[in-house]
């Protein structure tokens, strides 16, 4: 890994077991468990030797059809998830923005969610209680510091998870369609801190079906489809290559 580089991916693969929907008999059944889940279920490559590097600094995007496997890719460079094979190597602190329910607790309320979550990212109680109150401006949800995450709303439950990613002071982030969640305000709000982080200096990964914002925000992105790596480079050639793709498949 050059010194240059935040993150390097090298042959990345990924499958999970899917249930097959249909009943099986129980001789099905028991001859699928001798033979391994034959019967019982189907592999679904999620990720097919997937390899890109992304530079200090560099706000890069990941773009590509539902079920290309773009959310599964920042799950392992998270460590949410770990690959079947291939080698993922950060350089820095990742903090991840993924989907709702990562990393926080749906029975803490959002006070308590804040300091974990903090804590998990290596802040300590103090560094994290400086931060506390920017984080429930920022979120917009100081009347509810002490309500339970399962009784917030899922735009509520974005806000504060966004918010406190973005006070943990990684040096990479990554990013999963924040800008589709929640009212048109705080999409903008969220624009507009993303922009502040990259004009710090910080690596950014975002996934993203917004394609002017990718094309805004990213010098480079990649194209995924069918967990397959298949355009990666600039970001204008690249949007163009997936908007003929989609286009050819219309």
């Amino acid at each position: 890994m050059n010194s240059d580089e935040a993150i390097a991916v090298e042959h990345l693969s990924k499958e999970f077991r899917i249930p097959h929907d249909r009943k099986v008999t129980m001789y099905e059944h028991i001859v699928g468990i001798l033979k391994g889940g034959k019967y019982s279920y189907e592999l679904f490559q999620a990720l097919d030797d997937v390899s890109f590097t992304v530079r200090r600094g560099e706000t890069f995007g990941v773009i590509g059809p539902n079920g290309s496997g773009k959310s599964t890719l920042l799950k392992i460079l998270a460590g949410v998830l770990y690959p079947d094979s291939g080698r993922v190597q950060v350089n820095g602190k990742i903090a991840p923005f993924l989907e709702l329910g990562v990393g926080f607790q749906p029975d803490l309320t959002a006070k308590e969610n804040i300091f974990l979550y903090g804590s998990i990212m290596g802040l300590t109680r103090k560094e994290i209680g400086k931060r506390y109150d920017e984080i429930l401006d920022f979120a917009e949800l100081r009347r509810f510091e002490n309500m339970k995450l399962k009784n917030f709303s899922s735009g509520m439950a974005v806000r504060l998870a966004f918010a406190t990613a973005i006070q943990t002071d990684p040096d990479i982030l990554l990013v999963d369609e924040v800008l589709a969640v929640g009212d048109e305000a705080f999409q903008r709000k969220c624009s507009e801190k993303i922009e502040e982080i990259r004009r710090q200096g910080k690596t950014i990964i975002i996934v993203s079906h917004a394609l002017g914002t990718v094309q805004e925000l990213c010098e480079r992105c990649m194209l995924l489809k069918n967990g397959r790596v298949l355009s990666s480079g600039e970001t204008g050639k690249v949007v163009e290559e997936y908007l003929r793709i989609s286009a050819a498949g219309s």
